[in-house]
């Protein structure tokens, strides 16, 4: 019995801290505070990122900006909450530049670009993970 408990106490304090991690790790949309919109529908969120949709509900021009497709978190973005694949929306992104029907959103390093260029640029809208976020943005929920 004393073994079990050895390896089981560990076990149950480990999963225990995990919602902790897993909330931190959360991908938040964010955008600039001077975005009236506090709440996006998924195909609306889509249509944003493809790029098809170049305004706010309200009218009010929308800047995005995203990560590299190589980063993780990018990734994660495109999949959990857009659910498209990185590579779907690239395609999108070089299918609009090629033709010269459009443009792709700004591209920033680090989510601590991600973070400031969204913070200073009015009618901004991009992503992070949750543990990222301060005051200078407002979180955009998503429907």
């Amino acid at each position: 019995m004393a073994g079990l408990t050895r390896w089981l106490l560990p076990l149950v304090l480990a999963l225990l801290s995990l919602p902790v991690q897993a909330d931190e790790r959360q991908i938040v949309l964010i955008a600039h505070p001077n975005v009236a919109d506090a709440a996006l529908t998924r195909d609306t969120t889509r249509a944003i990122f493809a790029m098809r949709q170049r305004s706010w509900p309200n009218g009010q021009a929308v800047r995005v900006f995203v990560l590299p497709s190589t980063h993780p978190v990018h990734a994660r973005f495109a999949k959990e909450r857009l659910t498209v694949y990185p590579h779907q929306l690239q395609l999108a992104w070089d299918r609009m530049v090629f033709s010269g029907t459009g443009q792709a959103p700004s591209q920033v390093g680090s989510q601590a670009e991600m973070l400031e260029r969204v913070a200073t640029t009015p009618g901004a809208l991009g992503y992070l993970e949750r543990e990222y976020l301060d005051e200078r943005v407002q979180v955009i929920s998503m429907e």
